[in-house]
């Protein structure tokens, strides 16, 4: 049972998705959360903006 393989071996076959059927609360559920995410990649852009909030940050004194 010693087998040699030689080249890529090929990758595994997907099986095929069905396609599912929402009712009117999965496509209100459904919008809602990708409202929410378009509402936060806003917020993380326009924060990115503005850079960091307190400055440097924690300031170390000299002394040792």
């Amino acid at each position: 049972m010693c087998s040699k393989q030689g080249g890529k071996a090929k990758p595994l076959k997907q099986a095929k998705v069905e396609k599912k059927e929402y009712d009117e609360t999965d496509k209100v559920n459904i919008q809602k959360k990708k409202d929410e995410e378009k509402a936060l990649k806003e917020l993380r852009a326009k924060a990115a903006q503005k850079g960091s909030f307190g400055g440097s940050g924690l300031k170390k004194s000299g002394k040792k």
